[in-house]
């Protein structure tokens, strides 16, 4: 096998087509570039370079040698950079699994700060829903999560991006849209309901009947996409609980009711990793994400 230093002197001597040029851009004398060229041509088994007194060329297999021994010398000369850089989490890669509904809320500005801060690093985006992302993160298929609790805070650590509201979703054409007051839980009681499915959307849907009196005979559809229920609402299917930032989605003929009654924000939103992941560019953004809520809180 030929070394580095030898493939270093022929891409030297190839491009510089003279072997004083060559020795020169190498910091070294001729006689040694000479007879490293002659071992790597014993080497390989062919002749790469045609020389004589006068000039010096590339023969059709030192053309061919050349293109792989430039990438091989360029990589490299990158190897110890990369090394660093991925051991501080500027290069390397990032699996992210996220809900559908913090797909239209926190995800967008969150890779922005991956592009802005760890250009280098590529990510990888997976729609899950929480327990699919708490299995594939067990599994290694994912270094971050944005979930939903509960999660084994024995196995995952965690940090809370962001608390929100719990507002009725009803048509625009709604009496309860017109109101002059605010809703209350009662004046929903006789409405037809879009409910989240308690196996596909259980959080939401542990959520909503832990909070409001739902009457489940009331209950028309159940999905389990907060998009899908928008949806059904805005085709005057019924009213539906869903989380402030559905506003986002712009669906057409929805309106988003407070709910006065419920006194907190009661939707969270966590980003979750592994106690025991060793990616170092996860750990760069964990520090970016405790950054980010740090500045919040601070506003």
């Amino acid at each position: 096998m030929f070394t580095l230093d030898q493939a270093r002197s022929f891409v030297a001597v190839a491009e510089e087509l003279h072997f004083g040029r060559a020795a020169e851009r190498l910091n070294m004398t001729q006689p040694p570039l000479s007879r490293q060229i002659q071992k790597l041509e014993r080497t390989v088994g062919v002749e790469l370079l045609e020389r004589d007194n006068r000039r010096v060329s590339l023969t059709a297999a030192g053309q061919a040698f050349l293109q792989d021994a430039r990438r091989l010398v360029i990589a490299a000369d990158r190897a110890p950079d990369n090394a660093r850089r991925i051991a501080a989490g500027q290069l390397g890669e990032l699996r992210i699994g996220f809900t559908a509904a913090s797909g239209f809320s926190l995800l967008g500005p969150m890779l922005g700060e991956i592009s802005e801060q760890m250009p280098k690093v590529h990510v990888e985006l997976a729609e899950m829903v929480t327990s699919e992302q708490v299995d594939a993160l067990l599994d290694g298929d994912l270094d971050l999560g944005l979930a939903r609790p509960p999660f084994d805070e024995a196995l995952f650590e965690s940090a809370l991006l962001f608390s929100e509201g719990l507002v009725a979703a009803v048509p625009t054409s709604h009496p309860l849209a017109q109101l002059k007051r605010d809703v209350t839980f009662e004046d929903l009681r006789d409405e037809p309901l879009i409910m989240h499915s308690p196996t596909k959307a259980r959080y939401f849907y542990d959520l909503v009947v832990r909070l409001i009196d739902i009457e489940h005979k009331n209950v028309r559809h159940t999905v389990s996409q907060i998009l899908t229920m928008i949806a059904l609402v805005s085709a005057g299917r019924g009213i539906a609980f869903v989380p402030e930032s559905a506003k986002l989605l712009g669906v057409s003929g929805v309106s988003y009711l407070r709910l006065p009654e419920l006194k907190e924000d009661p939707v969270q939103l966590h980003a979750i990793w592994s106690r025991t992941s060793k990616n170092p560019a996860l750990e760069r953004l964990v520090a970016i994400v405790r950054g980010s809520i740090h500045g919040n809180d601070a506003d």
